[in-house]
C-alpha cells in the first residue's frame, strides 16, 4: 500500500494555517499537480471539491475529494472519490513556540492489475505531494 507522510513547522499561528489548508482553493499555489479546483459549498465537514489534477503526459484526470474530517485549527482529512486511484490524506495542526507544526500523511489501497501497474508511480506522486508541504510553508512565511 502507498503511503508518505511528511511534516514542516511554519512560523504562522494554527488558526492562520489551518484556514489556508481548509479551503483547498488554495492548493494550486503550492501543489503543482492540481490544474483546476473548484468548491462545490461551504467549507466545512462533508465539503465536496472538483478537483484535475496532471496526469500521464500532464493530460488532466478526474481527483474529486470530500472532506471527511473538520476539525478547526487541529484536524482536516479528506477522501478522493474519483479518479484511478482514491488516497486518502489526513492533516494535524500542532501548535509550537513558534508557530504551528503540520504532518500530511497520504496513502492509498491498490489491489489487483493496479497494485501491479501502479504502486510505483502512486508512491512517486504521493511524495511529491506531501514534500510540496515546503512549499505551502514558505507562501504562508511569506503573508505574515
Amino acid at each position: 500500500m502507498p503511503e508518505a507522510e511528511h511534516t514542516v513547522r511554519i512560523q504562522r499561528p494554527p488558526a492562520a494555517v489551518f484556514a489556508y489548508f481548509a479551503d483547498s482553493e488554495n492548493d494550486p499555489q503550492w501543489r503543482p499537480a492540481v490544474k483546476e479546483i473548484a468548491r462545490n459549498g461551504p467549507i466545512g465537514p462533508g465539503m465536496t471539491y472538483r478537483q484535475r489534477v496532471a496526469g500521464p503526459g500532464g493530460r488532466p484526470i478526474p481527483s474529486d475529494f470530500r472532506v471527511t474530517a473538520y476539525e478547526p485549527d487541529s484536524h482536516l482529512a479528506f477522501e478522493v472519490t474519483a479518479g484511478p486511484v482514491r488516497p486518502v490524506g489526513d492533516y494535524r495542526f500542532e501548535p509550537v513556540a513558534d508557530g504551528t507544526e503540520v504532518t500530511l500523511k497520504l496513502s492509498a489501497t491498490l489491489s489487483g492489475l493496479k497494485k501491479l501497474l501502479m504502486t510505483k508511480p502512486v508512491q512517486q506522486s504521493m511524495n511529491s505531494e506531501v514534500a510540496a508541504l515546503d512549499r505551502a510553508k514558505e507562501i504562508l512565511e511569506n503573508q505574515a
